[in-house]
């Protein structure tokens, strides 16, 4: 209550209080009768009795007849309220306050929702509105647990670590490879800035500059358009250091996760596990796995491999071809046939994967399509591989390893949901599994042109050690030294040990990228002058806050967040310039004609 006016908050009222005179300010989030109203503000609510005697006809009159998210002042005195009327659900359940002058400071039009938690509420209208959907206490919890992360975050880098905080410019040029960009136009003409989608390469600019450890709560920007639970503009915790090596990002990490955690949602232990690229692909199908559950990828190539099953000869005649299957616990009791069904057109429409279905009866036999060609020997077998119990299901899949991987670890989270969905407690939801999955390869196949290549994490990231001849050699068997931090199936950091020789980093970008090295000449050129060896990682903000207050979406922690198709529905952004205003940029607008026809009516 410091520098401001009220006497107390409409949430620290207690019976210690009681007979103190106080001043409260906040918003009338329900009134009854013109007897009594309850005062909000950031803190809570408060009881507030409206006098009924004569002498404060006015207030009563006041009080009664303010609209509902009306601003007012109430002066009045703290009471104890009556035997049996108190509210154990209210922390300031035990009193009330008995009003004696009162201000409307500002009064509320007819709202276009309710300000109530359960009250449901269209995305649509919470966005253009999102100043009313700000005053619900979920929204307040959030950006204020949020606002207290960031703020023992900076606690523990700068206070106990010796980071330093830099500010880096959003004003930038465009970055080979990786995701598209904002353009922003200048007044040369022909010339643009770029919004940058991190602040790479200046951080690793002021490790060649002798700063040794930089931080920042950076603002990032990603024109990816319309992609689900994302933002075109985020925030991330950036962070490099010099003569660093990849474990000891991790421990920073680790300690700094443990240092900054809310105590209200547990505490973490460390150090987190970790699992190479490959295991994770293998095990889970994905290399950001939810390790709250079983239900892993199990390899039964050999169990079958005797088998006379035309498909699975097939798939293992193939250099990289694999069997593979999930076991579903208790899924013919929780699955239905439709929920099958629903799961094998997924695996077909989505990664182009037929599944086969085997069950396992009450009396431990097989029922499947396979089981006629399958022996007791291998029947028995399978069930032992995959510890089938009466009443599973597992969904098995041949052909090429990845593949075959991929379709079913999607499964296995679809499996998860439908699971969790007719009642079987499958994930904790108060469960905080980390995991650094490592080891990832330095580069892969474009998805536009499997001939070229594409860097898995950015071109700036170095060889394993043990892969650095391979990069000349043969690039696609390399391993890089980038690690992901992954927090119940969810990517919430990633970083790496980088490039320090510009005669390496040139060679990356030149024969093995097939990019402009002259895009990044200023850093190549930096990279001659005595660069350190160094690395960093980037922490999601946004995402980290929404698994850790169990939010659906990350708007939910965004204080002004774009909608799906990255509008701002309340400012009405993006939103057309004049011609004029375009000039001195040299640009003109060449419009579709729908549209000229739309702008001339």
């Amino acid at each position: 209550n410091s520098f401001v006016t009220r006497t107390n908050t409409c949430g620290e009222l207690r019976a210690a209080h009681v007979g103190q005179k106080v001043t409260l300010y906040g918003w009338v989030q329900y009134q009854r009768q013109g007897l009594f109203l309850v005062l909000r503000d950031f803190q809570g609510l408060t009881q507030v009795i409206i006098p009924q005697d004569e002498a404060h006809s006015h207030v009563k009159e006041l009080l009664s007849n303010a609209p509902l998210e009306s601003v007012v002042r109430v002066t009045g005195t703290v009471s104890p309220r009556p035997q049996g009327q108190e509210n154990p659900k209210m922390p300031t359940g035990d009193i009330e306050v008995r009003a004696e002058t009162a201000e409307i400071l500002n009064s509320c039009k007819k709202l276009p929702f309710e300000i109530k938690d359960f009250i449901k509420k269209s995305e649509v209208l919470r966005m253009q509105y999102r100043y009313l959907d700000l005053r619900s206490s979920r929204l307040q919890w959030a950006l204020r647990l949020r606002s207290r992360v960031v703020m023992r975050m900076r606690e523990y880098l700068c206070n106990l670590h010796g980071f330093v905080d830099v500010e880096t410019p959003t004003l930038f040029k465009r970055t080979p490879g990786g995701a598209k960009e904002f353009l922003v136009p200048s007044r040369e003409a022909g010339k643009f800035y770029s919004l940058p989608q991190s602040p790479q390469q200046f951080k690793q600019l002021l490790m060649v500059g002798g700063l040794d450890r930089y931080f920042q709560v950076a603002r990032c920007y990603r024109d990816e358009g319309s992609r689900p639970d994302r933002q075109p503009e985020f925030t991330q915790i950036d962070i490099e250091m010099s003569f660093v090596d990849q474990a000891g990002i991790q421990r920073l990490i680790e300690g700094l996760l443990q240092h900054s955690w809310p105590e209200e949602r547990g505490s973490i232990m460390t150090p987190f596990p970790s699992m190479t690229y490959e295991e994770a692909l293998a095990e889970y199908g994905t290399d950001k796995p939810d390790t709250r559950f079983g239900m892993k990828i199990v390899d039964i190539s050999d169990v079958l491999r005797g088998s006379n099953i035309h498909f699975v000869q097939n798939a293992l005649s193939y250099p990289h071809g694999s069997i593979r299957a999930i076991c579903i616990p208790q899924g013919v009791r929780y699955l239905t046939n439709k929920d099958l069904g629903s799961l094998k057109e997924s695996a077909k429409s989505q990664f182009n994967q037929e599944i086969m279905e085997i069950i396992c009866r009450p009396d431990g036999s097989l029922k499947s399509l396979l089981t006629k060609f399958l022996g007791e020997k291998e029947q028995s077998e399978l069930i032992q591989a995959l510890n089938m119990q009466e009443g599973d299901v597992v969904l098995l899949a041949a052909g090429e390893h990845k593949q075959v991987c991929s379709a079913l670890g999607a499964l296995r989270l679809l499996s998860a949901n439908l699971l969790e969905a007719a009642g079987l407690a499958l994930r904790d939801p108060t469960a905080f599994h980390f995991l650094w999955v490592v080891d990832f390869p330095l580069f892969l196949p474009k998805a536009e042109n499997p001939t070229e290549l594409e860097s898995a994490h950015h071109p700036f990231t170095a060889p394993h050690p043990s892969d650095v001849s391979l990069l000349y050699s043969d690039p696609t068997k390399a391993r890089s030294q980038h690690y992901d931090l992954v927090l119940n199936g969810n990517e919430v950091g990633g970083g790496s040990i980088r490039i320090h020789s510009a005669e390496q980093q040139r060679f990356v970008l030149e024969k093995v990228l097939k990019e402009d090295s002259e895009v990044l000449s200023h850093l190549i050129e930096a990279l001659e002058f005595g660069a350190p060896p160094h690395g960093g990682i980037a922490l999601g903000l946004d995402r980290l806050i929404s698994l850790i207050v169990d939010a659906p979406s990350i708007r939910d922690v965004i204080a002004f967040p774009k909608s799906f198709r990255g509008r701002d529905l309340m400012g009405n952004a993006p939103d057309y310039v004049t011609p004029e205003e375009l000039e001195p940029y040299h640009i003109q607008v060449s419009w579709p004609l729908e549209e000229k026809e739309a702008k001339k009516n």
